[in-house]
């Protein structure tokens, strides 16, 4: 039977998805700037043998709803935020086995430090780093950063293709696997004839010289992506090994995942590996009546209010402007593409948002003992063809220890979930096949033992003209 596999999804901030309960007594969110909530949270997630951290992060604020921040600023609805890698070394040092997955926005970043700063995350951890690509969906983004408004949506996927080109070229191009020698006899470190310098020419980004990190465990972190636009799909089906994916119902998700399946084959790759999430909330008691009490009390601290202010940026639309049961128009935005989209298929209303919102946030919600959330779990798993969850919090850290707690062993015992780590990489415990991305990825065409072994030639692989 298929392990389901499992990542706590989070932020380095205060409201993340389920907005208001920071305002619940328990919930110690408002921590989130201490270094102890983090390191205390990856130990927690490691007792529960959690595959990962997956940390969210946005580039801009959420200025669309009443066209200012007021209401975001109140329920601080992910501002204030912080950068999500400065985590990643104190919760490695406390854990052993939990991966990290960092969301990056390329769009806003130089391909040269992003790469440094992942490959040394992966020596550093052991190889246990992820990159989540994003490539940003705000207007107050691009004005923070000198730009007058959002690049367009398909031009930003372009963009994205020649940033990650360039990033293959340093993780798997610069460097043979044998260059580093520590040889303190000979005085030799590293072998300058296995060292290579990349000649990157292209339509956004310029670079030429070696890469400065040597190889590290995976060499390329394992890639995450959350496309759901046509143009995003066929990004993330040409690159990512894993996605994360959502709909309001298992049908829709189950074609989603034929369809995400189907791409990746006709890209040349195996369907299997790719890997698909879905992000859901859970709420768990000894008992279901007990669940249900802790629900009906969350939602006395939650916002669907600010919920509808996180949703208005996602969209590009002010929602404040329609009535409580004005049916929605469908608006062309330069925002998150799939998501409005949902206008275009059917009526829904500011009614039908906060209804979804009941917990400040849109994810499928679970409710019931551990044995029943274990069982809507496994059903939903095997009813959708997905691998496995992205687990938000509501009131933190409470929910992750009540997850723990009360579904994790009823999972084990009906042998749907692992009871115990397996060695190796990210990639490895997540992937089955080694540390390294298979022959079958684009990256292959970068690999500089590989041009080697084939004996093409390394000046005119390194010139990269074409990207």
């Amino acid at each position: 039977m298929q392990h389901i596999l499992l990542n706590a999804f989070d932020m380095n901030c205060v409201g993340h998805i389920n907005h208001g309960l920071w305002t619940h007594p328990r919930d110690q969110s408002h921590r989130f700037d201490e270094l102890s909530y983090w390191t205390d949270l990856g130990k927690t997630l490691e007792q529960g043998l959690f595959d990962g951290l997956f940390i969210a992060d946005i580039t801009g604020s959420y200025d669309v709803y009443q066209n200012n921040l007021d209401l975001t600023l109140k329920e601080s609805i992910q501002l204030p935020s912080h950068d999500p890698s400065t985590l990643v070394s104190a919760m490695a040092a406390v854990t052993q086995h939990l991966g990290f997955g960092i969301t990056v926005n390329l769009s806003y970043e130089n391909p040269y430090q992003l790469a440094r700063r992942f490959s040394s995350l992966d020596h550093l951890t052991q190889g246990r780093i992820g990159w989540n690509i994003v490539t940003g969906y705000l207007d107050s983004a691009a004005r923070l950063v000198g730009q007058s408004a959002l690049t367009e949506h398909d031009l930003r996927y372009a963009q994205a293709e020649e940033f990650l080109t360039l990033c293959y070229k340093f993780w798997e191009g610069s460097w043979q696997e044998d260059a580093v020698k520590k040889d303190k006899a000979a005085r030799i470190f590293t072998d300058p004839s296995k060292v290579h310098a990349i000649s990157h020419h292209g339509q956004f980004y310029q670079s030429h010289g070696v890469f400065q990190v040597a190889p590290s465990k995976q060499r390329t972190p394992v890639l995450f992506q959350a496309g759901a636009s046509s143009r995003g799909l066929s990004f993330a089906t040409q690159h990512a090994e894993a996605m994360f994916i959502g709909a309001d119902t298992p049908e829709k998700v189950r074609k989603q995942v034929l369809n995400i399946r189907d791409l990746a084959q006709q890209q040349g790759r195996d369907p299997a590996l790719l890997k698909l999430f879905v992000g859901i909330s859970v709420i768990t008691a000894e008992t279901d009546a007990l669940a249900q009490e802790k629900f009906a009390e969350y939602c006395r601290y939650a916002s669907p209010e600010a919920g509808l202010a996180h949703f208005s940026s996602s969209i590009g639309m002010d929602l404040s402007r329609f009535q409580e049961h004005e049916a929605i128009p469908y608006q062309k935005t330069n925002s998150i593409a799939s998501v409005n989209q949902h206008f275009k298929q059917q009526s829904v209303s500011i009614a039908d948002l906060k209804q979804q919102h009941v917990l400040g946030g849109r994810y499928p919600l679970f409710i019931g003992s551990g044995a029943s959330i274990a069982e809507q779990l496994i059903t939903y798993l095997d009813e959708t063809g997905i691998d496995g969850f992205n687990l938000t919090r509501t009131v933190a850290p409470e929910s992750h220890h009540d997850f723990i707690r009360y579904v994790i062993p009823e999972l084990q015992q009906r042998g749907r979930y692992k009871t115990a780590y397996q060695d190796g990489s990210l990639r490895h415990k997540l992937i089955g096949q080694g540390d390294r991305l298979p022959s079958t990825h684009p990256v292959q065409a970068y690999r500089i033992d590989q041009n080697i072994a084939s004996q093409q030639p390394i000046s005119a692989y390194f010139l990269g003209l074409s990207t």
